[in-house]
């Protein structure tokens, strides 16, 4: 995974990172589509650590678009209207199928932890629920950016 090589004065150390990402409820998911124009949606999605993992429709257009193109471009940001609030982190990659698509509950331990980390987040605990709609989308990031507007009020 490469670094940010610009704004690291407002770059999220890894512990914030990590954090952010696990708290945040949403974020905005943009594929390439068949005639290269972006596509984005909104989506939730899990953190593990080392990993964002998305569970998305498999009809949809942004499964479409992954399917033909797996480059992925992810921000989940938060801040509101105040400027010094903004932060975000944007990460880039390739993303890859994990387990049946759609998801209908075949053992399998990669997605324990995902399941589980998205059962706690979204469903209020307990076990996660299959719906036979939707897919596992692991994106190991290539390239993760990101940014702290309130970490600028620190440096005066």
């Amino acid at each position: 995974m490469s670094g940010q090589r610009r704004g690291t004065a407002i770059a999220m150390t890894d512990p914030e990172r990590d954090t952010f990402l696990r708290t945040q409820p949403l974020c905005r998911v943009a594929t390439v589509g068949r005639d290269g124009d972006p596509h984005v949606s909104a989506l939730w999605f899990v953190w593990d650590g080392s990993t964002l993992w998305l569970n998305s429709l498999v009809r949809s257009q942004r499964w479409t678009d992954l399917d033909r193109d797996p480059r992925l471009s992810v921000i989940v940001d938060d801040g509101g209207t105040d400027f010094m609030a903004l932060r975000g982190v944007e990460l880039r990659g390739s993303i890859e199928v994990v387990g049946e698509a759609p998801r209908k509950g075949d053992a399998l331990d990669e997605l324990v932890r995902p399941e589980q980390l998205f059962a706690d987040k979204y469903m209020g605990g307990g076990t996660f629920r299959y719906d036979g709609k939707h897919g596992w989308l692991r994106l190991t990031a290539e390239k993760v950016v990101s940014w702290d507007f309130a970490k600028l009020r620190r440096d005066r």
